[in-house]
């Protein structure tokens, strides 16, 4: 594991809000010049710690889709089970995330959708599948409170 000092904690924080940030603007917010400042960026690129930049795309302006979110059980609870359904999932573009998760359910599973028909028709091809669903609640977002990408903020480390 590598180790990581409060300086590098800190450029993971700024990046992780601003991955558009100038050299000069990081090194200041860190307190430390250009050079050495961009030498720990390109150590953390090279260590995989810094996976990559993108950029956040409001894909409601181009097309507005609605987001349902459903809890998903299934039948049996065996590896050839869970991998049949995490390969459908895999294979369907509009399931946008998916975790396992304990405590009752199996899945919880996040659709991006033009329309609540076009999710319903979706469902019902997956229960007449045989990924093996025993049962399954749907959650229809109504609106967004709050959507960030997680930060490491430098407290989490120290």
């Amino acid at each position: 594991m590598m180790k990581l000092d409060r300086y590098d904690l800190k450029i993971l924080d700024i990046l992780s809000r601003d991955g558009r940030i100038t050299k000069s603007k990081l090194a200041e917010a860190i307190n430390l010049s250009v050079s050495p400042c961009w030498e720990r960026v390109k150590r953390l690129e090279n260590a995989g710690v810094i996976e990559g930049y993108t950029a956040r795309i409001n894909a409601d302006v181009l097309v507005p889709r609605n987001a349902v979110w459903v809890q998903i059980e299934l039948k049996q609870h065996n590896a050839e089970s869970f991998s049949r359904f995490e390969a459908l999932v895999m294979q369907t573009p509009d399931a946008t995330e998916c975790v396992a998760v304990g405590g009752g359910v199996d899945y919880l599973v996040k659709f991006e959708v033009f329309s609540i028909d076009s999710y319903q028709r979706l469902i019902d091809s997956w229960l007449v599948s045989d990924v093996g669903i025993e049962r399954y609640f749907t959650y229809i977002v109504t609106k967004s409170v709050k959507r960030t990408e997680p930060s490491i903020g430098s407290n989490d480390f120290l």
